[in-house]
């Protein structure tokens, strides 16, 4: 064990130095003494072959111990009057009920009552103080640990015992959000919770604070400050007891706890026998395991068991399930997550909870619970399901919020990479698009320079054998001459947008047009096989009823692999709930009926869903898909779908096409008889059209400011269909500084003619030209005449 330790205490020394350098200073003799405390507390346990929870927390605190030395002595080199403190003489631990031994050592807990001599010793003027976190001292003086979040919850002791005026607390990110930046960039940063809000949201899975930092602060009515310390410019989270909007009905943050196992017990006899959930709970006590959510009915009782609170193990739990036996059948579900919707009188909010629920509808939902205090409702589900969900419930509940004294920036505005700074097309264009927009009020202009850099990016792909445009996205003739002019196919979905493009394009073989139609006639597919295009089949249902259709005909099969992508659940095309697609358990059947019909099946085609960046999504369709050529030996071509994301916000980072590329070459290796096309829409024309529209009134309502513009969902509905964001910008005053907030609204008689949310701009007035950005695509190809309005004509420069 020795010959182990000597590395590792080499590599510890070694780092020391090596920070003592880049300080240029010398290794601090306190640091030194510890290094060699440390070389022999290790040769006794060599010695002994023994790690008990005393020597454990003598281990954990050499760390504390020795970054503060080391703090003190350059802290000194720079000038100041510094005085170190040793924890272990501020902080005592305290025996907690319950609490076995171990636990008392390595998970204290500290007495924090105010300490007048501390608090006048501590009172000397020009003198810097440091101490340690995480670390304490027992009533014999032996080192104890706090567990973890132990340095929040020593701030948190010493605030309370020196009555501080605040705590503050540095970390990797400057306060707590509305979910964990991590995983949803669109999360909002919380300026101000209450002291229980906050406890309920780091209880509920946030790890920027550890919940048993909390009470010793709330005790004593002290602020406590967030911040980030690689970015001390950005002002963070003040939880405290009085934050502004306090009693405000609203969902704060939506936490997750992933890793729970779920215990289900079931037992007749449980019906309104005396004592039957004490005798449970005494079993999970004796058990040493700690109940998290509690769910009843007549005759069953289904637990959380948290893994931060419990050491759980197939040993565990087996042990668990054998000591209920004698009361219940025990089934074990896992992995699960704990999805909690965090907030204030969430009772009150029932109604538009439900609407935002229906996320859970395709989830497999195992517990409900919602708490007593009011603050918190959670679910929970599949682990696999929960990152899904919290996006899509914090579209609903959060994204929506104004800008105010409790919701600030989103993370992904204030940490993520930003994209390269090249002017935009429609800026070198400006007074072109002023002058259209003076003359039409409201018009899409789209810039063929954009669609010819975005199809040469996608030809490129050399894994990739056809590019085929999805022309639902824009059929502007222009437009699709500039892409057949760079070698893209067409993907169409009606036999309209077929006769469009053999119309446009007399010379092109029809078998190069790829037919998608969902639900059609059989009429429409009969003319469609007789314009003699590439027909793909997504249902059964034709080759079941109407296979003379088919006879000796190469066909495409849309497959549904059971997984829906994209930004909005209205945009996923793949499971279930979605109406597109064969089913996987159905292409045995499948094979049955080609061959009744005389129909060759030549490729697989599945697309999931649109506007999402996760290369991992087409892997999984090819995962899919290329299997299923062992049952249908005739295919060819494996069509991946589209629906590659295109940057809708200023800082997102746009499609890692390289990625895809490396991915798609990848299969195509292991399956080098197959050809892999691609059919995407808005990202060939999105970012090549902008919407200029004008100013019609200002309006302020409350809070609110209201700008109106000449046209709405009539030109561009996908805000309101799809909660889609698109960015604003106004152009008329590009120079000028952004200062005011303002829903962007259409003329349109719905209270769902919204282009933007918040939106901050220029004030702005009458007359002035706006720009909704991105509405190259399913803009102009999805408008109307609602209200008898007509919907923004369309240029080409």
């Amino acid at each position: 064990m020795r010959d182990e330790a000597e590395p590792i205490l080499a590599e510890i020394r070694e780092r020391h130095q090596r920070l003592a350098d880049a300080c240029s200073m010398p290794l601090p003799a306190p640091v030194q003494e510890l290094l060699e405390q440390l070389t022999r507390l290790s040769s006794g346990i060599a010695l002994l072959n023994e790690v008990g929870p005393r020597v454990r927390a003598r281990l954990l605190s050499f760390g504390e111990l020795m970054a503060t030395r080391m703090g003190e002595s350059w802290l000194r080199s720079q000038g100041l009057h510094v005085e170190w403190l040793d924890a272990r003489t501020l902080l005592r631990s305290q025996s907690r009920a319950g609490n076995n031994a171990e636990a008392e050592i390595l998970s204290a807990t500290c007495d924090y009552a105010p300490n007048p001599e501390l608090q006048s010793r501590l009172r000397q003027a020009n003198t810097v103080f440091i101490t340690q976190g995480f670390i304490a001292a027992d009533d014999t003086g032996q080192s104890v640990v706090l567990g973890r979040g132990g340095s929040d919850t020593s701030g948190s002791y010493l605030a309370a015992i020196l009555q501080a005026e605040r705590l503050e607390i540095w970390t990797d990110v400057p306060g707590m959000f509305s979910a964990n930046p991590r995983g949803e960039p669109e999360a909002r940063l919380l300026w101000q919770l209450h002291y229980d809000e906050a406890q309920e949201i780091a209880s509920s899975g946030a790890k920027v604070l550890h919940p048993r930092c909390i009470a010793p602060v709330r005790q004593a009515g002290i602020p406590l400050y967030l911040y980030a310390t690689q970015s001390p410019d950005i002002s963070g989270t003040k939880v405290c007891e009085q934050p502004e909007g306090y009693d405000r009905a609203q969902v704060k943050a939506i936490a997750v706890k992933k890793g729970i196992t779920l215990i289900s017990m079931e037992s007749p006899g449980m019906w309104h026998q005396v004592g039957w959930l004490a005798d449970v709970f005494q079993v999970f006590k004796a058990q040493g395991l700690s109940v998290d959510l509690i769910s009843t009915s007549e005759t069953s009782v289904t637990v959380t068991l948290d893994p931060s609170a419990n050491a759980l193990s197939d040993h565990s739990l087996h042990a668990l399930t054998v000591a209920l036996a004698p009361l219940a059948r025990t089934d074990i579900i896992g992995p699960c997550a704990a999805l909690s919707l965090v907030g204030r009188h969430l009772r009150s909010l029932m109604t538009e909870l439900g609407e935002a629920l229906q996320a859970l509808s395709d989830a497999q939902v195992y517990l409900i619970s919602q708490a007593a205090n009011d603050l918190n409702f959670t679910v929970v589900v599949e682990e696999s399901q929960a990152d899904e969900l919290v996006h899509v419930l914090h579209e609903k509940l959060i994204k929506p919020q104004a800008h105010d004294a409790i919701w600030g920036p989103r993370f992904t505005d204030l940490f993520a990479p930003k994209r390269a700074a090249v002017t935009p097309w429609w800026q070198t264009r400006r007074d072109d698009i002023l002058n259209l927009a003076a003359k039409h009020s409201s018009v899409f202009v789209y810039d063929q320079a954009t669609v010819i850099e975005r199809a040469k990016q996608l030809k490129s792909l050399s894994a990739v054998a056809q590019i085929h445009y999805a022309m639902k996205a824009n059929f502007n003739p222009d437009l699709l001459k500039v892409l057949a002019a760079e070698g893209i196919g067409f993907e169409c979905v009606s036999l309209g947008e077929i006769d469009a493009v053999l119309s446009l394009f007399p010379a092109l073989p029809p078998r190069e047009i790829l037919y998608t139609p969902n639900f059609a006639t059989r009429a429409e597919l009969a003319a469609a096989l007789q314009r003699g295009v590439q027909v793909t089949l997504d249902s059964l249902y034709p080759l079941e009823h109407w296979p003379e259709l088919f006879a000796h005909q190469n066909l495409f099969i849309r497959v549904d692999t059971g997984t829906g992508h994209g930004h909005h659940s209205k945009v996923k095309t793949a499971g279930a709930h979605t109406k597109f697609g064969v089913p996987l358990a159905e292409i045995p059947l499948l094979r049955e009926l080609a061959v009744k019909a005389k129909a060759t099946i030549v490729g697989l085609h599945a697309h999931t869903g649109s506007g999402h960046f996760d290369v991992h999504a087409w892997q999984q369709v090819a995962d899919c898909l290329v299997p299923l050529t062992q049952q249908l030996t005739d295919v060819t071509v494996i069509d991946l779908g589209g629906g590659l994301g295109v940057p809708t916000h200023w800082t997102d980072p746009p499609m890692d096409l390289a990625a895809l590329g490396q991915m798609i070459a990848t299969v195509k290796a292991r399956a080098p008889h197959l050809e892999f096309w691609l059919e995407p829409g808005r990202f060939l024309v999105a970012e090549a059209g902008v919407l200029a529209t004008t100013v019609t009134q200002v309006k302020g309502k409350g809070k609110h400011q209201y700008l109106g513009l000449s046209t709405g969902m009539n030109s561009l509905i996908r805000p309101a269909l799809y909660d889609a964001h698109h960015e604003i910008v106004n152009l008329t005053r590009l120079s000028e500084p952004a200062r005011v907030r303002y829903d962007v609204v259409g003329p349109i008689c719905e209270s769902a003619d919204v282009l933007g949310k918040d939106r901050l701009l220029p004030p702005s007035v009458e007359g002035d030209v706006v720009l909704i950005l991105t509405a190259g695509a399913y803009g102009r190809a999805m408008s109307s005449r609602y209200n008898l309005r007509e919907p923004a004509l369309e240029c080409v420069i």
